[in-house]
């Protein structure tokens, strides 16, 4: 079995991504389940295989402790990991070739949290990695970008899996969407734009973190993905198949 995590800010895409990657690696052969995470989510577009929600319950943590829907969260998503060996004896029977897992819209929930790696690196699996979602909304700004650059990289830092960054509505964005990819091959070009919208403080702190950035790797350029049209989705599972299948392809 391959684990693919979803992760990104709340509202990049990762439930509609998750969905759509389900689709193709399904029309393209392989058998595939998806576990949900997030045991806040009121509607998801795909359907659950395995599903946090049948552990733990948001309202009644509420009540029974309480909290507020933050510390309830928190909570849950700690109850989540004591969970773990159900969690996996569910995928085990259902035995996929890849198991997708949709992480919870507050990521700092998930990846800074001690039960959040602790799921990471006890779900069983043959190969992992993780798909971190640039929210094509977020990142049409130069700064923005390196805000979300750094996000990225502290993710990677924090779950300790290989990872491949996309960047998702790329259909709301396509006419910023070239200068976005060149920003994520090109720092130099990323940095002569920050300098064109940010000077004094903003400048030296978003420059320093883009060059802190470019030592530890990132200029590894980013994947463009509509989760509307589908676009962009063999170019992702090629990158998945180089990480977890050694470059082979799904089967037909």
């Amino acid at each position: 079995m391959k684990t693919i995590f979803i992760s990104g800010t709340a509202g990049s895409g990762k439930s509609l991504l998750t969905s759509k990657l389900y689709d193709y690696y399904t029309k393209n052969g392989a058998f595939v389940a998806v576990l949900n995470l997030d045991p806040g989510v009121e509607n998801i577009p795909y359907t659950c295989d395995v599903d946090v929600r049948d552990y733990v319950d948001i309202v009644s943590i509420m009540h029974q402790y309480d909290l507020g829907p933050n510390g309830a969260m928190i909570m849950a998503n700690d109850l989540i990991a004591s969970k773990i060996d159900d969690i996996q004896n569910e995928v085990n029977r259902i035995n996929p070739d890849y198991l997708i897992v949709d992480t919870p819209g507050q990521i700092e929930l998930f990846a800074y949290r001690s039960s959040g790696r602790f799921l990471v690196e006890n779900i069983s699996s043959d190969e992992k990695t993780n798909i971190f979602l640039f929210d094509g909304a977020l990142v049409t700004t130069p700064v923005n970008f390196v805000s979300i650059a750094l996000l990225a990289t502290s993710i990677r830092l924090r779950l300790n899996l290989s990872t491949i960054n996309v960047v998702t509505k790329t259909d709301l964005i396509q006419d910023k969407l070239k200068e976005i990819l060149q920003w994520s091959t090109n720092l130099n070009t990323l940095e002569n734009a920050i300098a064109k919208e940010a000077d004094g403080d903003t400048y030296s702190l978003t420059t320093n973190i883009l060059r802190g950035l470019n030592l530890g790797g990132f200029a590894q350029g980013l994947i463009p993905i509509s989760n509307v049209t589908g676009e962009g989705l063999v170019n992702l599972q090629g990158a998945l198949s180089r990480i977890l299948n050694l470059g082979e392809e799904v089967e037909d």
